[in-house]
């Protein structure tokens, strides 16, 4: 009896450990980037704009990868953007980051190399990344400071429109952008499989904690 309850607990943790971080995670929508502007914010809409800096001292870019035996925690550690602020209200405003691949990091420094190279973000060749939204609409079925963001995303020498839930709230002093939704890496051109017995699932989590501040 001890041997199976042993067996049942150690199976329990086993499968814990290797669950999905994005099987309850919302799946960005992916489509081909285009260059047409019409109902976008890619121009500021007319009225007031205000300038707001994302870096790492006020922000993080993070992700959570997997594979079948275990996930892995990650981030980058050198990224700039900013937040056009128009009229004081998220909607005609514009969010922009460029990350440096290069400043990738995981829990485990083997792994935070091996993401370096051409197996997966090819630094060498793609050495950024980078996000410009083109329309930022509420979302009224989730309530206030809800929000589906729209952006271009360019990823591996991959560029793809693309959208996702966030929360954003603008105060006195800052304005926060909030998300956690999953995308495709294959859809990015980022497509090792990793080990036989172990392989890596296709989507990532992708968590974003922005908190600009504004001038006083």
């Amino acid at each position: 009896m001890k041997t199976f309850m042993f067996g049942v607990f150690s199976a329990s943790l086993f499968l814990t450990s290797c669950a999905d971080p994005a099987a309850n995670k919302t799946k960005a929508n992916v489509s081909n980037a285009t260059n047409t502007t019409a109902n976008s914010n890619t121009t500021a809409a007319p009225g007031k704009t205000e300038t707001l800096a994302v870096t790492p001292e006020n922000s993080k870019v993070e992700f959570t990868a997997s594979k079948v035996t275990a996930s892995h925690p990650g981030g980058f550690k050198k990224f700039d953007g900013s937040i056009d602020l128009v009229n004081e209200k998220p909607e005609g405003s514009k969010v922009k980051i460029d990350i440096d691949l290069s400043s990738v990091f995981t829990n485990e420094d083997k792994l935070s190399e091996h993401l370096k190279t051409a197996d997966f973000f090819d630094v060498a060749k793609f050495p950024k990344a980078n996000f410009t939204s083109t329309s930022i609409a509420p979302d009224a079925a989730k309530g206030a400071d809800n929000y589906t963001v729209t952006g271009d995303f360019d990823l591996h020498g991959q560029k793809k429109s693309i959208n996702f839930p966030a929360v954003i709230k603008v105060d006195a002093d800052a304005v926060t952008v909030t998300s956690e939704f999953s995308i495709n890496r294959k859809d990015f051109g980022l497509v090792y499989p990793g080990f036989a017995n172990d392989l890596i699932n296709d989507l990532v989590v992708i968590k974003l904690d922005l908190k600009a501040p504004r001038k006083k």
